[in-house]
């Protein structure tokens, strides 16, 4: 319980940086994403961020014009 209060806030928080979304769909994503990383464990965590990190730094590279 005190998992999906952290990611709402957390998700409220980030969703005042990020275009398109408002703070109830931030809070929303972000309960939902505390959820799914419970359930990922350790090794799914993990993976996801070096999945998140791969997919910025292709976004990058994608937006200064430079092929992947």
């Amino acid at each position: 319980m005190l998992g999906k209060i952290i990611g709402g806030i957390a998700g409220k928080r980030i969703a005042k940086h990020v275009s398109g979304v408002d703070e109830t769909g931030g809070a929303i994503a972000g309960v939902v994403a505390a959820t799914v990383l419970r359930r990922f464990g350790l090794a799914g965590i993990a993976a996801a961020a070096l999945g998140g990190y791969a997919a910025k730094k292709i976004a990058e590279k994608r937006r200064n014009g430079k092929p992947s």
